[in-house]
């Protein structure tokens, strides 16, 4: 039996569950601020300058990479079919999908023209000697340090590597400790990238601290086996293989959903604003910054989408229609 067979069954039972946790959310949710669809800027933020060198070095524009990406999803019945069933699985819209692929792979890289290529290319990693590691310490050894002492108690994979994020950027980030010079790069960054700067993988371009991120929902609801830093191949395999890649996406935006919930917002009716938080990760330490600036009465009532969002809510009905004109 398949992947996506065994995860077919795990989607119909939580279809199942769904109206009974929606009115249980319905109850649960009161004093909740619900974030409303559309965008808040008039016009799209600023796109980094990465992303127009990455173009111009493929001699492409955003608008050959969108129109790339959706023919793609036309044209993979498919994919779509696994994508709303993933979205079932883990309580979503299948729009929040459809808009962190969309983003993706118009301003990060160019959809390849089969989703077949990505299971050659998950080949590739899965015998690869390689492991996480930052100046020939390994990332499991690092996490060790006294530093770490407060992330020691928690046991979601979230929370763990949220903090250990944290942890990196408040002691280590930019610093010297013990006569060791730390660089100003991110967590991600220092120890996620062991063949070249600026990775992501597969269908959803996913980081292999996101899919670190995610492993116990993953593992909770659909049974996939949990990773960890010392099995990198592993991570590897789940990003790149697209039947386990629309599975890690489906988590990873459950979980900032979830995240900004906790927080006291529902942003499960803006896409724009889950696509915002898969691109730039870290949704909460987001979510909380968002909640202190309410709470102390900025200006600020709601998360703001950035370039990547933004360009979700604005071609919404057009990528609405993808899982429409998709339904079998």
């Amino acid at each position: 039996m398949s992947i996506f067979e065994t995860f077919r069954l795990t989607s119909i039972f939580a279809a199942s569950l769904s109206v009974g946790f929606l009115t249980l959310q319905s109850t649960q949710a009161e004093g909740t601020i619900a974030v409303p669809p559309g965008n808040r800027s008039v016009t799209q933020p600023a796109i980094p300058k990465t992303s127009a060198d990455r173009a111009r070095a493929f001699n492409t524009t955003y608008d050959e990479k969108y129109e790339q990406i959706i023919a793609l999803l036309t044209r993979e019945t498919k994919l779509v079919t696994q994508i709303k069933e993933a979205a079932a699985a883990y309580r979503l819209d299948p729009i929040h999908i459809i808009g962190a692929l969309v983003g993706e792979h118009t301003y990060n890289v160019s959809a390849i023209g089969k989703v077949q290529t990505y299971y050659v290319k998950a080949l590739a990693y899965t015998n690869a000697d390689f492991s996480f590691r930052y100046k020939g310490v390994p990332v499991q050894s690092f996490v060790k340090k006294p530093e770490f002492k407060e992330c020691a108690t928690l046991t979601g994979s979230a929370e763990l590597w949220n903090c250990r994020d944290q942890v990196w950027d408040d002691h280590f980030r930019g610093k010297t400790v013990d006569n060791i010079s730390y660089e100003p790069i991110s967590f991600q960054r220092a120890f996620f990238q062991p063949f070249y700067g600026g990775q992501t993988f597969g269908l959803g371009q996913i980081s292999p601290l996101a899919a670190l991120e995610v492993t116990d929902l993953v593992h909770r609801v659909s049974g996939l086996p949990l990773l960890t830093p010392d099995q990198p191949q592993a991570v590897y395999r789940d990003v790149m293989d697209p039947d386990r890649s629309i599975i890690y996406i489906a988590a990873i935006l459950r979980d900032a959903v979830d995240a900004y919930q906790a927080e006291g917002f529902d942003i499960s009716a803006n896409p724009g604003i889950t696509a915002t938080l898969y691109n730039v990760g870290q949704p909460r330490r987001r979510a909380a910054e968002l909640k202190q600036a309410v709470d102390n009465g900025g200006t600020r009532k709601y998360p703001v989408e950035n370039y990547y969002g933004w360009l979700i809510n604005e071609k919404l009905d057009q990528l609405e229609q993808l899982l429409h004109s998709n339904s079998q």
